[in-house]
């Protein structure tokens, strides 16, 4: 029996160990709010102040003379997210707010995603071996090191996103402006006179134009989400198998072949994945300002 429990896992047990959260309870159903994910809060709480941590460094370091490395990046970066929210935001006094919180986004979900660079086993085995010292079994040690491959992680940030470009349009348009854009577009209405059909004309297109604009919301919201965690978790999941290729080895032609595939495979889709965490963050926070600036924008 003991040995039984201790067999080295299949390779499905083992990429469903993996992608096992660190959790507080087991969820009840597809959508159960009472669950938290510690691995992903404790990451994305940790590389945000990170990154915090990294732009205050360069803002604290800047100077007029020849800037370093690091400081000539991180400046490049901010000139990028501004020229980008001039185009986009065209509001100066909205824009002063827009293109930090752009910056704060390229910079967190980068670092967030870039934990999908960090070998596959590294961290879960460190926190196995610390989950054993307090006497519990270490194949119940469960730890996703990449955030935005969690899905209530990447919703998350994209309804954070929604409650801003909600504050902007009541900011902008007013409450009363902003309430008659919601049933006077994109449709238009009907001008009401002493005629009962220009009435049920109106409150026809109402809902049909206040659907619209809700549809609108919820679909930016959820392809805003679902792009980066899509993408992110697919990743995390060909580094799986292409580890599994390395579980594979064995002092024979056949293993190293296997051995050989992995460092290959590993290195190109490391390299590669370089500019997807790159290009993730990079759309994510290009359409935050987008959807931030058609708030701007009056139907």
């Amino acid at each position: 029996m003991a040995a039984e429990s201790h067999a080295a896992p299949s390779a499905g047990d083992y990429i469903v160990h993996h992608l096992t959260h660190l959790q507080n309870d087991k969820p009840n159903s597809l959508v159960d709010l009472t669950v938290v994910n510690w691995d992903s809060v404790l990451f994305s709480v940790a590389l945000g102040v990170l990154g915090c941590w990294l732009l205050w460094l360069a803002a604290r370091k800047a100077n007029s003379g020849v800037p370093g490395r690091f400081q000539a990046a991180v400046e490049f970066l901010v000139e990028m997210v501004e020229d980008q929210a001039k185009g986009i935001v065209h509001n100066a006094n909205s824009r002063r707010l827009v293109a930090p919180m752009a910056l704060t986004v390229f910079v967190w979900i980068f670092l967030l995603n870039a934990m999908d660079l960090v070998p596959v086993d590294l961290l879960p085995v460190i926190w196995q071996g610390l989950y054993s010292l307090t006497g519990h079994d270490p194949d119940h040690a469960y730890l996703r090191v990449v955030a935005t491959a969690d899905i209530s992680v990447t919703l998350g940030l994209s309804v954070a996103v929604l409650i801003a470009c909600l504050i902007y349009n009541v900011k902008i348009k007013g409450l009363l402006g902003w309430g008659h854009e919601l049933i006077a577009a994109p449709f238009g209405s009907v001008k009401l006179s002493f005629n009962p059909l220009t009435w049920v004309g109106f409150v026809l297109l109402a809902l049909a134009n206040f659907a619209m604009q809700m549809l609108e919301f919820v679909s930016k919201t959820i392809s805003h989400g679902m792009r980066l965690y899509g993408n992110m978790y697919a990743g995390e999941l060909i580094f799986m198998l292409i580890a599994l290729l390395g579980g594979a080895f064995t002092l024979s032609l056949g293993g190293l072949v296997l051995a050989a595939l992995h460092i290959f495979a590993g290195t190109v889709w490391a390299i590669f994945h370089i500019l997807i965490i790159t290009l993730q963050a990079y759309v994510f926070m290009m359409l935050t300002m987008v959807y931030i600036g058609q708030a701007h924008d009056a139907h």
